[in-house]
């Protein structure tokens, strides 16, 4: 995972946790979609309603939020195949920090496929999620390092 924006975001889930939302996971935690379909994403976020589908060995089933934070080599992969694969498992929420143009993708799941919301996030935008309301984080803060 970048470094850019991964303390930051942790926090944020850090505190959707703390307010009794659910768990957060980092990078390495693997996600179990079904046999043929297993990845890990940057981070990730589990509603308390739904923590039945955390084992020991992973999530075994699509997380209520993923986040991937875009790097040079995952940047294809995470705007692409990852995107359609996190659709077409019922990922709710996924959210694409790019350091590059310094900006949060947020996507929503409706109908079998994410809509973006537009333009992008950027600084002086605050990133919210309908999983944990009254929890913000600046988006300028995710990009200072």
């Amino acid at each position: 995972m970048a470094a850019v924006g991964g303390v930051p975001l942790a926090l944020f889930l850090a505190q959707a946790r703390q307010a009794g939302h659910g768990r957060a996971y980092l990078a390495l935690t693997t996600v179990v979609l079904d046999d043929a379909t297993v990845l890990q994403p940057d981070l990730l976020f589990i509603a308390k309603g739904r923590l039945h589908i955390v084992t020991e060995q992973n999530i075994h089933g699509p997380p209520d939020l993923i986040i991937e934070v875009l790097s040079e080599t995952t940047r294809k992969r995470d705007l692409g195949a990852k995107l359609r694969l996190y659709a077409r498992f019922g990922v709710p929420h996924y959210w694409v920090v790019d350091p590059d143009e310094r900006t949060v993708r947020v996507f929503t799941r409706t109908d079998d496929r994410y809509t973006a919301q537009e333009p992008p996030l950027a600084s002086g935008a605050e990133l919210t999620c309908p999983l944990f309301p009254g929890i913000a984080t600046p988006v300028a803060e995710l990009f200072n390092t």
